[in-house]
């Protein structure tokens, strides 16, 4: 079956996940560094926002497939989708600014954890009629 959907949001996601590799690894080579950060925290910063997204983005791609094979309305899946992937890039962002508020963090996480928790009930929706 299908899923156009989740095929969009994966490459939209795999792209930013793969930029901010590129500035983790334009980091250690800068620095010289090849195995974690030498002490950096600026080096540190860039591998937790990679990390982070390596951590979130598959769960919620998962759990978005399994929304739309299950026949969840398309604007439902493109809404959650949408939220979370401005969610990872604030939150990404928030970890490339020199002076570091937590507003872009914040923001980019309650999207994030939004997209996730609905889509969590839709599935429990469609499995045991929440």
């Amino acid at each position: 079956m299908p899923l156009p959907v989740t095929a969009l949001f994966a490459a939209v996601l795999a792209l930013w996940v793969i930029f901010l590799l590129m500035k983790v690894v334009r980091f250690r080579r800068g620095h010289k560094v090849s195995l974690g950060t030498g002490g950096d925290p600026d080096g540190e910063r860039l591998i937790r926002a990679h990390a982070n997204a390596t951590e979130t983005i598959p769960i919620f791609l998962i759990m978005l497939a399994l929304s739309e094979g299950l026949g969840s309305p398309t604007w439902f899946l493109y809404a959650a989708g949408a939220m979370f992937c401005v969610g990872r890039a604030l939150h990404g962002l928030h970890f490339m600014q020199e002076r570091r508020g937590f507003s872009l963090r914040f923001y980019g996480m309650i999207l994030t954890l939004s997209a996730t928790i609905f889509l969590a009930i839709d599935l429990l929706r469609h499995t045991v009629g929440l």
